[in-house]
Parts: C-alpha cells; sequence; structure tokens
C-alpha cells in the first residue's frame, strides 16, 4: 500500500494580532502591528521592554477557573487554538475514531511562568509551599496531554522540543504518522509563552538578540532591513488538524490544502548561531521539495522563518539562492514575524496558518517595516503591503537555537 495523502482540516490561533485565525489573518494582511510595551509585569526596569503579547486573552472567557489554575499560560493558549481547530474541522464525538486520533505539539520552553512563580514562592516561603501542580504545569508535553484529555484524542500525545524550530517539526511528525497509516487525524502545531521576566532576561543578556526599538515598538520587528537590530519575543500558538484525506472525505470535511514535504536537518554548527551560509537549512528546504516531488520553480511563496536578527536572515536568504537557483529570483517570500514578533516553538504553528490563509485568499502577507533592504538580503520579500497573487505551492520555513531546520510545503487541492 503506498503512502497515505494528508490533508489540513482546522486552523486555530491565539497571537498578538487577536486569538481568532480571522483576527490574526486580517491583522496580517492590513499591515497592522501586534508589538507593543509589555503590559503583563513592570518591564520598566529592562533593557528591552516591547514584546507581542495576546493582550486580547483573558482565561476566565475560555478556561473554568479551576481549569485555569491548573495549566500554566503557554498550554491556555495552545487550548484556545485547539478548540478553534478542532471546530473548525467540525470534528465532534463520533465523527472519528479516539484511538486513531492523536495530538504532537511543539514548544521550545514550556511552563516558563510556573516555575517563576514556585521558585519565588520557594524562596519567600519554604519548601512546603510549592505547588503541588508544579510539574503538570512547567512540564513541556503538559499542553498536548491537556488537548489529548479534552478532546479524546488516545493516540499518539507527545511534545517536542526543538527550540524555535518546535511546532515545524511537530507537524512533520504528525505527517509522517498519518501517511504511514499510523493515525486518522493529529492536532498539531505549537504553543509558547515565555514572555516573563525571566524569559525576557535571559534573552536580552543574550546580546543582539532582541531589538531594543523601546520608543517604536511597531517599527522593531525588521526582516532582511539592512537597520534590524534583533528579534521581538512573543507568545502564542498555532495549532492545526492534520487529517488522512479520504477520512477527511468521508465526513465531508474542509480542505485547506495537502501537505506534500517535509524535511528536517541539523546545522551542527553552533547552539545559538546559524551556519553562516545557511548549509542547513538549505538542506531541509531541498529535502522538502524532493519529498513534495516538486521542481525549484514550481514553489510560489515561502512563509520564512525571517526573525530579524542580523546573522539569520542573510543565512536564509543565502539557503533559499543555493536551493532555488535562478527561481529564487521568482519567489515571493515574507516574514510575518514583522507583524507579530518572534514566538519561539510556536512559531511554526502560527506561521503555518498564515501560510494555509495566504493560500487560501491567494493574497501574500507581507514583511513590514522594510525600509531599507540589506544588500545581502536581495529577494522579493514583500516589502510593507499584502499583494496579490495565486499560491498554488507553499513553504513554511522553521530553524531554532541548537541548529534545528524544520521546512514544511503545502498545495492546493
Amino acid at each position: 500500500m503506498g503512502d497515505c495523502r494528508v490533508v489540513v482540516t482546522g486552523l486555530g490561533a491565539v497571537t498578538p494580532l487577536g486569538i481568532t485565525v480571522g483576527t490574526y489573518w486580517d491583522g496580517l494582511v492590513s499591515a497592522r502591528s501586534g508589538i507593543r510595551t509589555i503590559q503583563r509585569f513592570d518591564a520598566s526596569p529592562f533593557a528591552v521592554r516591547i514584546g507581542g503579547e495576546c493582550v486580547d486573552y483573558d482565561p476566565a472567557q475560555h478556561l473554568e477557573h479551576r481549569a485555569a489554575k491548573r495549566l500554566d499560560r503557554f498550554a491556555q493558549l495552545a487550548h484556545v487554538a485547539a478548540k478553534q481547530a478542532y471546530e473548525d474541522s467540525a470534528l465532534e464525538d463520533g465523527k472519528f475514531d479516539p484511538i486513531r486520533a492523536g495530538v504532537i505539539l511543539g514548544t521550545g520552553i514550556g511552563g516558563l511562568t510556573e516555575l517563576e512563580e514556585q521558585h519565588k514562592r520557594l524562596l519567600a516561603k519554604g519548601p512546603s509551599r510549592v505547588s503541588a501542580y508544579t510539574i503538570p504545569k512547567l512540564m513541556a508535553n503538559a499542553a498536548a496531554g491537556h488537548i489529548s484529555i479534552t478532546f479524546n484524542l488516545q493516540n499518539i500525545s507527545a511534545s517536542v522540543a526543538t527550540a524555535c524550530a518546535s511546532a515545524g517539526n511537530a507537524m512533520g511528525e504528525a505527517f509522517s504518522m498519518i501517511r504511514r497509516g499510523r493515525a486518522d487525524l493529529i492536532m498539531t502545531g505549537g504553543c509558547e509563552a515565555a514572555l516573563t521576566p525571566l524569559g525576557l532576561s535571559a534573552f536580552t543578556a543574550m546580546k543582539r538578540a532582541l531589538s531594543a526599538r523601546n520608543n517604536d515598538p511597531a517599527a522593531a520587528s525588521r526582516p532582511f532591513d539592512k537597520d534590524r537590530d534583533g528579534f521581538v519575543l512573543s507568545e502564542g500558538a498555532g495549532l492545526l488538524v492534520f487529517e488522512e484525506l479520504e477520512h477527511a472525505m468521508r465526513r465531508n470535511a474542509r480542505l485547506y490544502a495537502e501537505v506534500i514535504g517535509f524535511g528536517a536537518t541539523s546545522d551542527a554548527c553552533d547552539m545559538v548561531q546559524p551556519d553562516p551560509d545557511g548549509k542547513g537549512a538549505a538542506r531541509a528546504m531541498a529535502a522538502a521539495l524532493a519529498d513534495a516531488r516538486l521542481n525549484p520553480d514550481e514553489l510560489d511563496y515561502i512563509n520564512a522563518h525571517g526573525t530579524a536578527t542580523p546573522l539569520g536572515d542573510v543565512a536564509e536568504t543565502k539557503a533559499v539562492k543555493a536551493v532555488f537557483g535562478p527561481a529564487a529570483r521568482k519567489l515571493a517570500i515574507s516574514s510575518t514575524k514583522s507583524a507579530i514578533g518572534h514566538l519561539l516553538g510556536a512559531s511554526g504553528g502560527v506561521e503555518a496558518v498564515a501560510t494555509l490563509k495566504a493560500m487560501e485568499h491567494n493574497t501574500l502577507p507581507p514583511t513590514l517595516n522594510l525600509d531599507h533592504p540589506d544588500p545581502e538580503c536581495d529577494l522579493d520579500y514583500v516589502p510593507c503591503i499584502a499583494r496579490d497573487a495565486k499560491v498554488r505551492t507553499a513553504m513554511s520555513n522553521s530553524f531554532g537555537f541548537g541548529g534545528h531546520n524544520a521546512s514544511i510545503i503545502f498545495r492546493k487541492l
């Protein structure tokens, strides 16, 4: 028996631009920024005081009080996105076999809020006052476990931690499981809520990692621009329902697109900096193209990793040129991180949602703040405003600390 075909039947997103797929997409194509001065805690003592917060998210509107107390923020955001994806896919009891349905989520860090809060309690009140829910809240697999329980998904329930490539790798694993016939559907994507005092401090300490444009938050995330000075730390979740094609068709599900290729590699170079020539990223993209059986000139759009770091954007540009050759000049590429910042382990999920919406509407989301392109980043990055374009095939890239690289390709049915 040949490989099963895999499609996307549901989308969910919680982002700094809004906590539904619709508000997120509308914000992207309207060239609106979700970056602002941090509100959740007093950031005035910090060198960096901006971020991509999900300010519209109120736990009381989505979770019972008792449930909210038992979930760290990263798992709460995943819950909201998962509920959206579940409803968007029109999944109900009886429409799928729970033993053939699973969840594979990516998160780079996990429950950082809970870790910080309980450490404060330990120091202030002693070991006997640390919460019994500490471990179940902070563990990286908490979001996947919660979603498995909530939606009765009894097949694989797993978490992937490959830093900023986590959601990308999670989607790749989900794709592989269904393609091999081991599941009918899998909820996948990623979630992250590391915009905390410790998270912000740690990334700031790395120097040149975060943008420090505190006086102009909307202009802070500047992928491929010569004046870029780092990424903007953000939070959120992007979840998708991957499903075997025939299973989806039997229940008359909406089909956003088919998943046709995936590639994953390691730079084996440095824990923080990418390979300067983007060799690992190039191999991931080439592997995804080969898996999809596409020629380089058959791809219409790339949702770039595009973090706005000095080294990363140049490395990704070199990688695209190496893989696509002359076709690179005809490719439309954009970084939605310019509008929402960097969601770390959730990035691949929210960016896959944006990629699928671009295919649905034949509209390319722009790269904001690309006012003065870096001469070393000389491809078509869809600067500043959205663009109408036919998008039949599209790739989403996710690259992470530790040298992790993941590329996934979708095609219209």
